[in-house]
């Protein structure tokens, strides 16, 4: 079933009106015919989602007719925020994806010692224009009921000071000896926790930053292996997001 997100203003009633992009997907791409059901969530409300069948395409935008079922929510009871030290580009991309597909809720860039790539004001917001794009396409094909919000580049100091307002925060480091602080972080954590997550660049986190870490972030392990900055992030979300589900069920 495909998804759409639409604003509050677009229902009228029983009925909701698809423009712009997704009115083309839906007539051109997947030419969804009359009739057919699809799903659509409010980017202004949050987790509020309906089924729809379609009821008719007008020159510039389709008509959904709501329908009288409950939707499923498909949102974690807790929220993850990934503070992604910067890759290069298409790993980014990758991360944004993957980590959207399994729950993460905030996406903060964040400029750090090593990272290799650098971004002006004017490349910053070519990128977080795609970055925000890729969230949403990801948040659609994986039925999500928001679009996550990737946040303007921050450096490593405020990003920390950002963190500081969420319950628990981890940061998987090479040199953690031990699975053990990775099982204590994770007991830790209950279904409607704010969880951050450090994950560094290419080339780690930096001496520096690491001995700089306030008491509130707990360094973790993620095994004996070094992982790419792509795998370890969508590891570290993935691994929180199934101790929340599992609470969540439980």
């Amino acid at each position: 079933m495909f998804q759409f997100f639409v604003k509050k203003s677009q229902v009228e009633k029983n009925f909701v009106k698809i423009y712009d992009e997704d009115f083309h997907h839906m007539k051109q791409v997947i030419r969804l015919k009359e009739q057919e059901k699809f799903r659509v969530s409010l980017v202004d409300d949050d987790h509020k989602s309906f089924f729809c069948i379609l009821h008719s395409y007008e020159n510039d935008y389709a008509i959904g007719e709501i329908l009288n079922e409950e939707v499923e929510n498909t949102e974690l009871e807790g929220c993850l925020v990934l503070f992604q030290g910067l890759p290069k580009n298409e790993k980014m991309e990758l991360i944004i994806q993957k980590t959207v597909e399994l729950g993460i809720d905030t996406i903060v860039p964040v400029e750090m010692k090593h990272c290799v790539v650098k971004l002006d004001e004017k490349k910053e917001k070519a990128k977080k224009t795609r970055w925000q794009l890729i969230a949403e396409t990801a948040a659609k094909q994986s039925k999500r009921s928001k679009i996550p919000t990737i946040m303007n580049v921050l450096n490593f100091e405020q990003a920390v000071e950002y963190a500081s307002h969420l319950d628990f925060v981890c940061l998987p480091y090479e040199n953690e000896e031990g699975i053990e602080s990775t099982k204590n972080f994770l007991n830790k954590i209950k279904k409607h926790s704010s969880v951050g997550i450090f994950i560094g660049p290419e080339g780690g986190f930096s001496a520096d930053e690491i001995d700089r870490l306030p008491t509130f972030v707990d360094k973790i392990s993620l095994g004996k292996r070094i992982l790419r900055t792509e795998t370890a992030a969508i590891v570290t979300v993935g691994m929180i997001m199934l101790e929340i589900e599992m609470q969540t069920e439980g």
